[in-house]
């Protein structure tokens, strides 16, 4: 039988995960603040499927496989490391241009993917979920909490995409972003740098 305090106690805790400003987050609400509330959507739903492989992963119990695989686990984090700083340079190079008109914009088909290659490449994702379904559920807990668990978060990893592309998409937030794109470009670029950076170094450590 399912729990259903568990199950909230398990929502809560991967919402406190999911709401947190990290990469994908970010670049979620530039994206919003960019191109607007479609693009973001779109991007956002790219996102929300990258957590959902990661929650089945945790959910299977290949998530704790992965965390032992050192070399595997190494991989992952280069390749992910090396996508962020990838993203680090793109925003960068739009914060060097004072006009945003010239940069070249991905066509919208693109987003998706983009968002779908981000949380992917992140396999610190999967100690999330694992650390989100070890709050509410126990050693006794059946396949049927386990799936219920992973059911929920994902539907609060979805909500949380999308509200940031309705947060950050407004009026107010897209013209704020347009009279401060160079400065805000700037920062998400060096968040980015930040944590790439911080993924490869977590890939050679012991």
């Amino acid at each position: 039988m399912i729990d259903l305090t568990s199950l909230a106690v398990t929502a809560f805790a991967f919402f406190v995960v999911a709401v947190s400003p990290g990469p994908a987050n970010i670049s979620n609400a530039a994206v919003a603040m960019s191109f607007g509330r479609r693009t973001s959507l779109v991007y956002g739903a790219g996102l929300s499927c990258g957590l959902v492989f990661w929650g089945l992963v945790a959910a299977s119990g290949m998530g704790a496989v992965l965390q032992s695989s050192l070399y595997v686990l190494m991989v992952l984090k280069l390749l992910g490391g090396l996508y962020l700083l990838w993203l680090a340079w793109q925003s960068g190079r739009s914060a060097m241009r004072r006009d945003a008109g010239k940069v070249s914009l991905p066509k919208k088909g693109r987003w998706f993917w983009r968002g779908l290659i981000l949380n992917l490449s992140n396999p610190k994702s999967v100690i999330a979920w694992m650390a989100a379904l070890s709050v509410g559920l126990g050693p006794d807990d059946g396949l049927a909490s386990v799936a219920a668990a992973t059911v929920v978060c994902i539907a609060v990893g979805f909500i949380n995409n999308a509200l940031y592309s309705l947060l950050f998409s407004v009026s107010g937030m897209m013209t704020g972003y347009r009279r401060f794109r160079r400065w805000i470009d700037g920062v998400v670029a060096g968040l980015f740098a930040i944590a790439g950076l911080g993924l490869i170094k977590s890939a050679f450590a012991r």
